[in-house]
């Protein structure tokens, strides 16, 4: 090959053209920037393959734990709705649940809100959390700091709410709300009882 390729930048927002010469290269693609592929239908072959006396004594695998819910998982999750600073604390993300749970969505978080300690930080979206392009996404109390917008700016469709007229997250959303968090999801979730 040519070893030319486009890469991102910034969060996405510069692309520069690169050319290696090097014999070896290595390719990563954001998961979300296709549709998911079919589970069956496809015709590639499996193959095992032998490493050849490759040891490990470094290193030990001591135990997994995995976290439940009954939440869809946040980096495939069809609707997201994820809440930032403007929630003020811990506590009112139980406002989140309660509507994630009546729409069958997962619950996500800027980092401001993960660095605020309000919820644990397998929770965050963005360049540094996770990468999200669900149907839905639900913005609520987030100001649109590019970090943000980088993992989720490939959401079909974006609601946007916030108290600021002036959010940068207006700027990149489908719909939004110009209002008070703390009324306009109490109100959301009276309509979906």
């Amino acid at each position: 090959s040519s070893g030319i390729n486009a890469e991102d930048g910034y969060a996405g927002n510069a692309i520069q053209t690169v050319q290696s010469s090097d014999s070896v290269k290595l390719v990563t693609v954001r998961g979300t920037s296709f549709e998911a592929a079919p589970v069956e239908g496809g015709s590639a072959a499996t193959e095992a393959f032998d490493i050849g006396g490759v040891t490990n004594d470094k290193s030990e695998f001591l135990e997994s734990k995995l976290s439940k819910s009954d939440r869809p998982e946040l980096a495939s999750a069809g609707i997201v709705i994820s809440g930032g600073r403007g929630l003020k604390n811990g506590e009112n993300f139980e406002m989140l649940y309660n509507l994630a749970d009546k729409m069958g969505a997962a619950v996500g978080a800027s980092r401001a809100a993960v660095d605020a300690g309000y919820v644990p930080s397998d929770l965050q979206v963005g360049q540094t959390g996770k990468m999200v392009a669900p149907d839905l996404y639900i913005a609520v109390g987030i100001s649109g700091a590019i970090q943000h917008l980088a993992g989720m700016k490939d959401s079909k469709t974006i609601v946007a709410i916030n108290k600021d007229p002036e959010a940068p997250i207006f700027q990149v959303s489908d719909y939004g709300l110009v209002d008070d968090l703390f009324k306009a999801v109490p109100e959301m979730i009276s309509n979906l009882d």
